[in-house]
């Protein structure tokens, strides 16, 4: 039986792309190390969980290129193991310091049952490569996992040279399809970042869809019947589906959104800070306190005091709001239905991390929400934009703007006084890289070795997280080194190819730090697929 409508849940998970072998720690690889614990893995056990219990569900996620090399990479799974063992072992002292206190003594020990149960799941049941276990489940039928740009660059910017647009389509189609299996049918734009001409190239790679913020949609040309409600289909061929804001704003919104409520874990009230014993101390890095993800406070109120964190009310609070939110959904559905000639789909696009690392209860919240929907309920139910098109592919035909999700909707986020400076430098390398394409089609040998890795590296360049970093304020002496780094290592490797010279100690040394994309041929920098 059809339902009034469907909701499509779609988690963007995204890091930037932090490996320094050069160091035994480094503070931002902990980026990547809080996810896993705070949003991957309580994501997968979340999924596995429902799949265990028979509930129809169906969930659309983003995996970026970045984020899948991390995953597999031995480096990093092996300094993770490492990074949960110091926090157990920074919990065993914890224990002891709060031992007869009624109020935080049973915050620190759910957070040694949380990350003893995180651990042994990650090393005996994924071991240490929770990509195959994402896997699993799209084979399933349960996940769609859509692939994004090879290093999330920022397509509306990086198109003065197309070149660049091709190769960072062309690797993460590569990386998905050599790491989950399968080739993916949507991409997730960086930053829903569009310009009109991007929809041609995506389809020249069998991508099929791609996810607009909402103006994105609305301002198209002819103007869309159905709003935001029904996908598109764009002059290049792929549709765009568009993030519907009222669902959106009930998660994410600062004010009136789920997250803020005072029974929920405080993000910013941490142990590393807040404690001042030396089994805490030993999680410093360089000496410098930092978030150690042991926080014991909720959130409470607008003040600065803060009452214990209890794990027990947070979750029943969580079920209390998705059974707000699934109504919502199904009044929603009902209205909607009355005008349109199909169901209407619901699109409901968030950043994955929100969910446990921003908003630590967010996956119980996903749980409790996909299970009311399949129980309690038959007006809405869950699907993913494959399954839409598949069902539903007759639409209409209109152009989308140039646009973006950031603030304003445009590129102002990724292109201010703050980080304009970058784009040039930008522009000469994919310049510079698609002529030595040109030069050397079928180069062997120590020069494919170089161009291979010069590829790389200004691939690595051209990720949005600088840009974004820069403007944020947050991090941004590690976001200008980054840059200005593979910017260099490009031009000193493309010097190597151009003149014949090569340093190979250099080589070996650059190729050992940025060791994403095995398969990389760097003849992805031409306008034309090189799968």
């Amino acid at each position: 039986m059809e339902p009034k409508g469907y909701l499509a849940l779609v988690l963007h998970a995204h890091l930037p792309f932090v490996r320094h072998p050069e160091h035994e720690h480094f503070l931002e690889e902990d980026w990547f190390f809080e996810a896993l614990t705070e949003t991957y893995l309580p994501l997968l056990e979340v999924f596995e969980g429902l799949a265990r219990d028979g509930v129809h569900f169906r969930v659309t996620l983003s995996l970026t290129p970045t984020l899948l090399s991390m995953m597999t990479d031995p480096l990093l799974q092996d300094r993770y193991v490492r990074y949960l063992d110091e926090r157990l072992e920074a919990l065993a002292g914890e224990r002891r310091r709060t031992a007869g206190d009624p109020y935080f003594h049973p915050v620190v020990q759910f957070y040694r049952d949380l990350l003893t149960r995180l651990r042994r799941r990650f090393v005996e049941q994924d071991r240490k490569d929770v990509t195959q276990a994402f896997r699993r489940l799209t084979e399933a039928g349960y996940l769609e996992i859509l692939t994004c740009g090879a290093t999330h660059g920022y397509f509306p910017l990086l198109a003065a040279n197309e070149e660049s647009l091709y190769a960072q389509v062309s690797m993460a189609v590569r990386t998905h399809t050599r790491i989950l299996g399968r080739r993916p049918r949507g991409i997730w734009l960086p930053e829903c970042g569009y310009k009109p001409g991007v929809d041609r190239i995506l389809n020249e790679f069998g991508i099929e869809y791609f996810i607009l913020d909402s103006h994105g949609l609305l301002n198209a040309d002819p103007r869309p019947k159905y709003g935001v409600h029904r996908p598109i289909r764009t002059p290049g061929g792929p549709a765009a589906f568009a993030r519907d804001h009222e669902s959106s704003k009930q998660v994410w919104a600062a004010e009136e959104g789920y997250p803020g409520d005072g029974l929920y874990r405080e993000f910013y009230r941490d142990a590393g800070f807040d404690v001042h014993e030396p089994h805490i101390e030993k999680l410093r890095h360089a000496g410098v306190a930092t978030f150690t993800g042991l926080k014991y406070h909720r959130i409470t109120g607008k003040t600065d005091w803060k009452e214990p964190y209890h794990p027990g009310w947070a979750r029943e609070r969580a079920a209390v709001h998705a059974g707000h939110f699934m109504f919502n959904r199904q009044q929603q559905a009902g209205w909607l239905a009355s005008f349109f000639d199909r169901p209407p789909i619901v699109v409901a696009p968030y950043d994955a991390e929100l969910f446990g690392h921003w908003w630590f209860e967010g996956p119980q919240w996903i749980d409790f929400l996909l299970r009311k929907i399949a129980y309690d309920q038959n007006d809405v139910r869950t699907i993913t934009p494959a399954e839409y098109l598949d069902r539903f592919g007759d639409l209409q035909l209109t152009a989308p703007p140039e646009c973006s999700w950031g603030a304003g909707g445009f590129h102002e986020v990724w292109l201010n006084g703050a980080n304009d400076w970058i784009y040039p430098y930008l522009h000469a390398a994919a310049e510079r890289m698609a002529a030595l394409v040109q030069r050397f089609p079928g180069a062997d040998g120590v020069r494919r070795w170089a161009l291979d890795q010069a590829a790389r590296e200004l691939l690595l360049a051209q990720s949005s997280d600088w840009a974004f970093i820069m403007k944020t304020g947050t991090s941004v002496e590690y976001a200008v080194r980054r840059f200005k780094t593979h910017i260099h290592r490009f031009d000193r490797l493309a010097g190597m190819a151009e003149s014949g010279h090569y340093d190979e100690n250099y080589l070996r040394e650059v190729a050992a730090r940025d060791s994403l994309f095995p398969d990389m041929d760097y003849r992805v920098f031409q306008t034309r697929p090189w799968l």
